[in-house]
C-alpha cells in the first residue's frame, strides 16, 4: 500500500474529528455551561480545558496538521492541478483558522483561566474574569469550527475528484 493512500484518508479522519469537537463545543458545551453562574461556568470551563489536554486529543490535533501538510507533498505529482490547489487551500484554511487561532486565541484564554485560583475568587472577580474570557473564546471557537468544517469539505471533494 502506498503512503499517499493512507495520508489523505487520515487527514479526512483527523480533520473530521477536530471539526466535530469544535462543532460540539460551539453548539452544545458552551451554550450548556453558558447558563451556569459565573463561578460555576469558570469551574466547568477550567475543568474541561484541563481534561481535553489528553494523549488522544493531542494525537488528533497534531495529526490533523501533520497529515494536512503531507497531503499536497505526497500528491504533488499524482493529481490534477486543481485538486492540488484544493489540498493547499485546505491546509492554509486549517493552519490559519484552526491552528493559529488555537495557539494565539484560545490557549492564552485557557491559560488565563487555568492560572486563576477559583477557590479564592470573589463574585465580582468571577464576573469580570468570565466577561474577559467567554465572548472571545466563543468567537475564536466559532472560527475554528467553520475553518475545520470547510477544510473537511475541501478534503472530501478532493477525495471524490481523485477517485473519479
Amino acid at each position: 500500500m502506498k503512503l499517499e493512500t493512507i495520508i489523505l484518508p487520515s487527514a479526512i479522519l483527523f480533520v473530521g474529528l477536530m471539526a466535530g469537537i469544535f462543532f460540539t463545543w460551539s453548539n452544545a458545551v458552551k451554550p450548556g455551561i453558558g447558563k451556569l453562574s459565573d463561578l460555576e461556568y469558570l469551574r466547568a470551563l477550567q475543568s474541561m480545558n484541563r481534561e481535553i489536554l489528553n494523549i488522544p486529543f493531542k494525537i488528533v490535533f497534531l495529526g490533523s496538521l501533520i497529515t494536512l501538510i503531507s497531503v499536497p507533498i505526497f500528491y504533488i505529482n499524482l493529481c490534477a492541478e486543481n485538486i492540488f490547489w484544493l489540498f493547499i487551500s485546505a491546509f492554509v484554511i486549517y493552519l490559519l483558522g484552526v491552528f493559529t487561532v488555537t495557539i494565539l486565541g484560545n490557549i492564552p484564554l485557557n491559560e488565563l483561566l487555568d492560572n486563576t485560583s477559583l477557590d479564592n475568587i470573589s463574585i465580582n472577580e468571577a464576573k469580570a474574569l468570565r466577561k474577559s474570557i467567554e465572548v472571545k473564546w466563543n468567537n475564536f471557537n466559532l472560527v475554528r469550527s467553520v475553518s475545520s468544517s470547510l477544510t473537511f469539505v475541501l478534503l472530501i471533494f478532493s477525495y471524490l475528484f481523485l477517485n473519479r
